[in-house]
């Protein structure tokens, strides 16, 4: 694992918290990323960190934080504005900070990490941010899906990059390709075959059948509603929706399974540099 530095930082009316910078190496984007966690995990979690590590050898300076309630040692999440204040702080140092981050500096993270960094680009379109990475993002809560958090994406305006898994219980892909079809710009849509909400696969000789079932779900889904989501998708956004099929034996029963570790490591090295690629346009 690559070495890190750590950044103090002050968050208003309140203590500070820690942030840990993971410089470039080898071909530099010259950009930084701030990556911040899901509700679950702190920012040393091994999802995080191995990112971090992975896209800093990419070329990416990549910032990752503690929300105050994981500094603090809290479980329960810390209510919206409390968390945007925190990933505001952040974003202030971040650029004070790092030199690449005042070239250009992108945000997101996982799950409620990339949700609440949605959340205070939309809120402030003056925020010096040149576009957001979003890994798995919970459009709804798992079994619920009446309960959108989309309503404020349309007021991001700026360049986004969602990372979801095809079997995403907080969101699929077919869900929110509507969603992603009435904003601008285009966002893209990176899909992970086989992916959960953490972007994890099932053992290669399974994802073909858990895909065939999904897919199964989302047609019946569409049928009722009127129209394939992602046709929908492409045709009024001309957003681009990229994928990744593991290759796979012929379909067998689902069942519990552990991860394939080296059908994991290859999904999470392609999202990786995917994401370097898309900040590399973006930037250009």
């Amino acid at each position: 694992m690559r070495s890190y530095s750590e950044l103090a930082v002050q968050v208003p009316t309140s203590a500070g918290t820690t942030a840990l910078v993971y410089s470039a190496a080898g071909n530099r984007v010259g950009a930084a990323l701030i990556l911040a966690h899901g509700a679950g995990a702190g920012q040393r979690s091994p999802f995080l960190v191995s990112f971090a590590d992975a896209l800093a050898a990419l070329g990416l300076d990549v910032v990752t934080f503690n929300f105050l309630y994981t500094e603090q040692g809290r479980r329960l999440p810390d209510r919206g504005p409390a968390l945007e204040a925190c990933y505001r702080a952040v974003v202030d140092t971040v650029r004070n900070e790092v030199d690449s981050a005042r070239h250009v500096l992108f945000i997101g993270g996982k799950s409620m990490g990339g949700r609440i960094a949605t959340q205070l680009a939309a809120a402030d379109r003056g925020l010096p941010i040149g576009g957001l990475v979003l890994l798995g993002y919970p459009l709804h809560p798992p079994g619920r899906p009446d309960q959108r958090r989309d309503a404020h994406l349309p007021a991001v305006g700026r360049p986004m990059l969602f990372v979801q898994g095809s079997r995403d219980a907080f969101g699929t892909p077919s869900e929110l390709a509507p969603v992603l079809g009435s904003l601008s710009p285009a966002p893209t849509l990176h899909v992970v075959e086989g992916g959960d909400h953490s972007l994890k696969v099932l053992r290669p000789r399974l994802c073909r059948a858990e895909d065939k079932r999904l897919r199964g779900e989302a047609s019946a889904s569409v049928r009722a509603g009127g129209g394939p989501p992602s046709q929908s998708f492409g045709a009024s956004a001309e957003a681009r929706v990229k994928g990744k099929r593991a290759e796979a034996e012929a379909p067998a029963p689902v069942k519990k399974s552990r991860n394939h570790p080296a059908a994991q490591a290859a999904v999470y090295a392609d999202v990786q540099r995917t994401i370097v690629e898309w900040i590399r346009t973006i930037t250009r």
